[in-house]
């Protein structure tokens, strides 16, 4: 019975653990909850080590080491919220470890997020604010209301598709550029350096950098790299379907 609960144990930190990657969190965050959610359960010995693709979690010499892949990464603040409140309730012994790996089980299986028509609303909506924000002219907000909306829609559906991030960023770029240089040669647009910059900001990487910074500052190099990298390539992606429409 005793190894049955550590077993079960160990599936609920490695679940919190992937649900909180898979979201977006810091690696410094999840590698500190799993390790608070072990020491309530009187595993002093617990060990974890996170990275962006995978996760190693030891108790010590007394159970093998468990391995858990981080197939894929997305934004997701709400679902990280939920893994922490779960691992507050946990250490403060408000529930049990049973309830606590049932409420993250709910949380895996759970989509969050809005649908699809209201985020691609909120990129468009972003996008004219952020023009405005660069200063750009008010005549140009609805371009950039269609190629931010457009953009998101292409960079859901394509990665959908074919799971392959950069190349559905890439498309996205292309769509944007596309609609900018359209808007301004047929008169719809007049800064088109604005409208450019103002649709893209909703695929820009933010989250993604801001936690390569701040792994790195708290010593995780390996993880701090590895999304420092990713964050590059997406960036790249946008350029380089940017730049391409831009040359002809």
């Amino acid at each position: 019975m005793d190894n049955e609960h550590t077993e079960m144990a160990i599936d609920c930190f490695l679940l919190a653990g992937r649900i909180m990657i898979e979201s977006g969190a810091e690696t410094y965050r999840v590698e500190d909850t799993m390790l608070r959610m072990a020491r309530s359960q009187n595993m002093m010995d617990a060990q974890s080590y996170v990275t962006p693709t995978g996760i190693i979690f030891s108790l010590g010499k007394t159970q093998p080491t468990r391995i858990t892949s981080i197939p894929t990464r997305i934004t997701d603040l709400h679902r990280i919220a939920l893994v922490n409140n779960v691992s507050r309730k946990l250490t403060s012994h408000l529930i049990s470890i049973e309830q606590a790996y049932e409420e993250l089980k709910k949380i895996e299986k759970t989509n969050y997020f809005l649908p699809i028509a209201i985020q691609v609303l909120a990129a468009s909506i972003a996008s004219g604010a952020f023009l405005l924000l660069f200063k750009g002219t008010v005549s140009d907000i609805p371009a950039a209301f269609i190629a931010g909306g457009l953009g998101l829609y292409i960079v859901t559906i394509i990665h959908n598709m074919t799971r392959v991030k950069f190349f559905s960023e890439f498309l996205a770029a292309v769509a944007i550029g596309v609609v900018a240089s359209f808007a301004v040669y047929y008169g719809y647009g007049t800064e088109i350096d604005k409208i450019i910059i103002g649709s893209v900001m909703p695929l820009v990487p933010g989250l993604l950098i801001t936690n390569a910074v701040r792994d790195m500052m708290a010593g995780h190099f390996t993880a701090g790299m590895a999304k420092g990298a990713e964050a590059f390539l997406t960036a790249f992606a946008i350029g380089s379907g940017i730049a391409l429409v831009l040359s002809f």
